[in-house]
């Protein structure tokens, strides 16, 4: 399945909420899963973003639903990038002209 990065950056809702967050982020990781998506993993993390996650999901579609979803409680906000493997990039290398 593809694979697709989020940055989440919490508002300043998800801020004044902090305690509920974990059992957001639980509920967010069973929603991916009903998508029918894997979850490969969440991170809180320093800097620019405030958690990292990264999940497989079947295509474009489901990759923006679960973004939207996601933010619909407006506790975060999310950029959402597309992630290639290592062999889909080795692909795509192969396909530059000589």
């Amino acid at each position: 399945m593809p694979g697709y990065i989020y940055y989440i950056k919490f508002t300043q809702q998800g801020i004044n909420n902090l305690k509920a967050l974990p059992e957001r982020i639980k509920q967010g990781k069973a929603n991916v899963e009903k998508a029918g998506a894997k979850m490969v993993g969440i991170w809180a993390t320093f800097g620019r973003y405030d958690l990292v996650a990264i999940v497989d999901a079947p295509n474009d579609y489901t990759a923006a639903g679960i973004a939207l979803a996601g933010c619909s409680d407006g506790l975060w906000t999310t950029e959402t990038a597309r992630a290639l493997s290592e062999d889909e990039f080795a692909q795509v290398v192969q396909r530059l002209p000589s």
